[in-house]
């Protein structure tokens, strides 16, 4: 079967703006499930300032627990400038991911700086990443549409997947931030993006504020993508962006991804600890929209079977 890249996103930009503070060995055993239901690939913090974002505080502590826990496990840490990389980089990250917002309002909001400074930075921390060997990811968020200034020009965003392509990303994320997105957006930006970038090279990171999300997964499929971001349990949401929801669960799109006959290589039984756990810490319900009946499904499977 044809397989889909799945990078769970729950450990940066699910518990980034939790009200309930995690500990860091917490962050690391909520990894290590997430590794045992066969997720290779995770964004597991961000360093940023602790002022701003102080879920993310313990980035310098975490990453060195997980290289040494998880060597094979493929993780990734968001910096917003060349200091955060310098921050990531000592700390022994081995793949980063800057983020630019496809709006003016948005970067000053998000990272207290102009689009054109925005790009610029995150043009020269990618540049300085490949200097030190490191793998690299970048973001177009609010590539549909922005909470402070409406929907979001497509030749804008194609414009800046062009510029990170070519300043060297390694993988350009098309961000939904406010899951607003509808398939027949999804595919009409895709469908433009691809003639800037490799569709190999493209992601898809989704939001489920209006229940859409498994639905433009399903779009994002049928354009050719094959890589993208989800967070166990639906975990997520911008704190920088008013209405946007958790994102697309992982279950949800592995499910998905399985019964239309793609490979992941994670389990859904097991994404249901990871569901769990994230649960017990953050004292709240957590899951997908197929949680329950996945749920219902394991519990059937465990069940003694009848003589």
């Amino acid at each position: 079967m044809e397989r889909i890249h799945i990078t769970d996103v729950a450990p940066r930009d699910g518990l980034q703006n939790q009200r309930v503070q995690v500990p860091t060995e917490a962050k690391l055993e909520l990894i290590r499930l997430l590794a045992e239901a066969g997720v290779q690939s995770v964004e597991a913090t961000s360093f940023v300032s602790p002022k701003a974002v102080p879920q993310m505080a313990d980035a310098a502590k975490l990453v060195p627990l997980l290289t040494a826990a998880l060597p094979d496990l493929r993780c990734s840490v968001l910096v917003p400038n060349l200091k955060g990389l310098e921050r990531a980089h000592a700390a022994g990250a081995q793949e980063i991911a800057v983020v630019l917002s496809a709006t003016e309002t948005m970067n000053r909001k998000n990272i207290n700086m102009g689009l054109t400074e925005a790009t610029e930075v995150s043009e020269q921390t990618l540049a300085a990443a490949h200097r030190l060997g490191l793998r690299t990811r970048a973001y177009v968020a609010v590539a549909f549409d922005c909470p402070f200034e409406g929907t979001t020009p497509l030749a804008e965003v194609v414009r800046l997947a062009a510029r990170m392509h070519q300043a060297g990303a390694g993988e350009i994320v098309i961000a939904d931030t406010i899951g607003s997105a509808s398939p027949a957006q999804v595919k009409e930006r895709l469908a433009a993006l691809r003639d800037a970038v490799p569709v190999a090279q493209l992601a898809v990171h989704l939001h489920d504020t209006r229940g859409m999300a498994v639905a433009n997964a399903w779009a994002a499929l049928e354009a050719g993508v094959r890589r993208f971001d989800a967070s166990v349990g639906g975990i997520g949401g911008c704190p920088f962006a008013p209405g946007a929801a958790g994102n697309v669960a992982t279950e949800d799109l592995v499910l998905m991804a399985a019964q239309s006959g793609f490979e992941t290589g994670i389990s859904t039984d097991r994404l249901i600890d990871a569901v769990d756990f994230a649960e017990a810490q953050l004292q709240r319900p957590l899951g997908g929209r197929a949680i329950n009946w996945l749920r219902r499904q394991r519990e059937k499977a465990r069940q003694p079977q009848e003589a």
